[in-house]
C-alpha cells in the first residue's frame, strides 16, 4: 500500500494540532523546500513559537505579514554587488531570498516577531472568543430575556 507523508501540513498548521495529527496519522510527500530551517514549539496550552534560522539577514531584509489565516515570511537580500567583489574559498552560508508560508488555525493571532542572533522568533497565541468557549448549562434552568 502506498503511503503519503503529510508532515508538511502538520508543520504548517499552527493552532490546528488535532486536525493535522489526524491527517498525519491517516497517511504519511514532503515537496516543500527546507530553506530556511525552522522549529515550531508549543510553549503552553494555546501558545506557540516559530523559530527560523535566517543567518545573514537583518530586520530590514525580512518581512512578516499576516493576511486572513496565512502567516507569510519573506527574506530578500541584495547581494549581487557584494558577491561580485567577494571571493569565497568555501561558501556554506546560504544567503538566498526565501518565502515561507504557514496556515494559521482559527483564532490564532501573531503576538510578536523578534530577530536575535540570526534567529527569527514569532510568537503566536490561540485566543478563543467567549462566544465559542464551552459553557455549563444547569439542568432545569430557564433563560430569561430582558425586554
Amino acid at each position: 500500500m502506498r503511503t503519503i507523508d503529510l508532515s508538511p501540513l502538520y508543520r504548517s498548521f499552527i493552532g490546528s494540532d488535532h486536525l493535522a495529527s489526524m491527517i498525519d496519522a491517516a497517511s504519511r510527500a514532503e515537496k516543500q523546500t527546507s530553506y530556511p530551517p525552522y522549529n515550531i514549539e508549543l510553549l503552553g496550552e494555546d501558545k506557540y513559537r516559530i523559530t527560523m534560522a535566517i543567518a545573514g539577514f537583518s530586520k530590514e531584509n525580512v518581512n512578516v505579514e499576516v493576511q486572513e489565516n496565512t502567516l507569510r515570511i519573506n527574506g530578500k537580500r541584495e547581494t549581487e554587488k557584494a558577491e561580485a567583489e567577494r571571493k569565497f574559498l568555501h561558501k556554506g552560508i546560504s544567503e538566498r531570498s526565501f518565502e515561507r508560508k504557514f496556515q494559521l488555525g482559527d483564532n490564532v493571532k501573531v503576538l510578536t516577531a523578534d530577530l536575535e542572533n540570526g534567529l527569527l522568533h514569532i510568537d503566536l497565541e490561540r485566543v478563543v472568543p467567549e462566544s465559542q468557549k464551552p459553557r455549563q448549562i444547569e439542568i432545569g434552568s430557564r433563560l430569561i430575556e430582558n425586554s
